[in-house]
């Protein structure tokens, strides 16, 4: 085994996976941090993945991405992530669309870019302009390359005067693409809530995708599913980390830009996991085997 550091709080700093894969049955893993950047795939998670594999596990990658598992699938493919690397895809997007059924046969605002329309595909509600909308559908800015939240508030302030729900298809606030940091659906979805919106989360930390993904373990294979055997690998501290927690899984957190800017070290994971806030058992400067 190779060597741990221990923090303060006594979480083990680890290079290597390996150990903490004996006894289990399948990984939950994230993709965006861990898989890849947005750009590239990080070589050593996806080797990682396959040697798992290899032994007998499953890895289920599962993801807040406000697009179905087909998008997704396409898109790691673009990227260049091996299909070694995984068995199934599970996303935010897949729960937001079995969200979207109570909205069949009237219209919503879409606050996202148009790669995230195959959320709506096949199902029968009409985008049209917030005047107009019986709800919020918001995976994501409309150009997250530029925009942040604050170019946000008017649409956000006519929405809220109508009372209209969001259902929020990514509830991460933001993720590093190619080491730049660009917010997410979760950004937007935050500030609606805070002003005093209703939103409906469909990805991690919250028990549908987590229930999702334990169905289609299930599939894989019968009893796959045991979460005494389960473990879940990610770098969103209140993604990943606390719903892995709400979901009663251990987690292994994986560093990455969105929360540790200068390395990982004992300092680091004492800020990021504080006595009494939901914790992994152990974290990696990056996922490896």
């Amino acid at each position: 085994m190779p060597p741990a550091s221990i923090s303060s709080s006594d979480l083990p700093i680890v290079s290597s996976v390996a150990p903490l894969a004996d006894g289990t049955a399948a990984w939950l893993v994230d993709i965006w941090g861990v898989i890849h950047n947005g750009v590239r795939p990080y070589g050593d998670a996806c080797a990682a993945c396959a040697r798992y594999r290899e032994g007998g596990g499953f890895v289920v990658l599962v993801s807040n991405s406000p697009r179905p598992r087909d998008s997704v699938l396409a898109q790691l493919d673009g990227i260049g992530v091996p299909r070694s690397t995984f068995d199934a895809i599970v996303t935010s997007g897949d729960v937001a669309r079995t969200l979207l059924g109570a909205y069949e046969g009237q219209a919503v605002l879409h606050i996202g870019p148009e790669r995230d329309l195959g959320v709506f595909a096949g199902v029968d509600i009409a985008r049209v302009a917030p005047e107009e909308a019986d709800a919020i559908v918001c995976t994501g800015l409309y150009n997250d390359e530029h925009e942040t939240p604050d170019d946000y508030t008017d649409i956000l302030s006519s929405c809220l005067k109508r009372r209209l729900p969001m259902i929020c298809a990514n509830p991460d606030i933001e993720v590093e693409r190619g080491g730049r940091m660009i917010y997410c659906a979760g950004a937007i979805a935050r500030v609606y809530e805070a002003a005093g919106g209703e939103v409906a989360y469909a990805g991690k930390p919250y028990l549908p995708i987590y229930d999702l993904t334990l169905r289609t373990l299930e599939g894989l294979r019968p009893g796959s599913s045991d979460k005494d055997r389960l473990l879940a690998i990610g770098d969103g501290v209140a993604t990943d980390i606390a719903g892995a927690a709400a979901a009663g899984l251990r987690s292994v957190f994986v560093a990455s830009g969105v929360h540790v800017k200068g390395g990982l070290d004992a300092e680091a994971i004492d800020a990021l996991f504080p006595a009494g806030s939901p914790r992994p058992i152990a974290a990696m400067a990056k996922l490896a085997w």
